[in-house]
């Protein structure tokens, strides 16, 4: 339809990185279908896109399921008719050493952080192909993904998995005029991660001091370039991972 609002799809947007970036985008104009495991904890999200007079569609999703990941995407063209951009914000965190990683847990790491993400990036790349349009692709990766660190190694390996993924998707879909990039925050201070420095403040100093701008991030500096890397700013960009952690990984 001549004139319709851009539109985009952001997982894991019940809080956090994810809500912060859904909202980012329905401020700039985008309609948004945002998705979680429990369609239910998406009401305050889904509110505050409203409020902004755009478009919300809630969708449940379960990226480690192929068959949720066509139910969604059926969801969402159904209700939009297109898709732009895509955010693969969805994610599971482990800390444990590496020497006490069941198989199990690796194996939901790698499921919901890496395979997610690249059969949800597969689905859209297909739709556009088919349908001759342009879309944009921004995958939410990690510092860990790009530096070592005790206790993170599971995690870790999906998020550099993301890394090369982008670069691969990218050079392939490039002539389609799909552009794939990441993002690797370091911490970036959520309500819920305050919640848990509270009982630890001299660990939350200890590791701000790692830190050159001496802070943690926000989820609005993530969904502020994830923006920009969506936008017509940003036509040139594609298969980077772009660094955001004020300064941590330039040591």
């Amino acid at each position: 339809m001549a004139g319709a609002a851009p539109t985009a799809l952001v997982t894991g947007a019940s809080y956090g990185l994810g809500a912060a970036t859904a909202l980012t985008l329905a401020r700039d104009g985008y309609d948004v279908a945002v998705s979680e495991l429990r369609i239910d904890s998406l009401s305050e999200t889904v509110a505050k896109i409203e409020a902004m007079g755009r478009r919300a569609l809630p969708v449940a999703l379960d990226v480690s399921s192929q068959a949720s990941i066509a139910g969604a995407y059926a969801s969402v063209l159904g209700a939009f008719g297109q898709l732009d951009v895509l955010v693969n914000n969805a994610g599971t965190p482990l800390r444990k050493y590496a020497v006490d990683v069941t198989r199990d847990e690796w194996q939901t790491v790698i499921d919901v952080n890496l395979s997610g993400a690249f059969f949800m990036s597969q689905q859209l790349g297909r739709h556009l192909i088919e349908t001759k349009r342009p879309g944009c692709i921004i995958s939410i990766a990690s510092t860990f993904g790009v530096t070592g660190f005790p206790e993170r190694s599971s995690y870790g390996i999906a998020k550099a998995g993301i890394i090369q993924m982008t670069r691969m998707l990218a050079i392939e879909w490039a002539e389609h005029g799909i552009r794939v990039n990441a993002i690797a925050p370091g911490t970036v201070e959520t309500p819920q991660r305050a919640a848990g420095f509270a009982a630890e403040p001299q660990r939350r100093q200890a590791m701000i001091d790692r830190v050159p701008l001496k802070r943690f991030g926000t989820p609005e500096e993530v969904g502020s370039l994830v923006a920009y890397l969506a936008g017509p700013q940003a036509s040139y960009i594609t298969g980077q991972t772009v660094l955001l952690d004020g300064g941590l990984t330039s040591y």
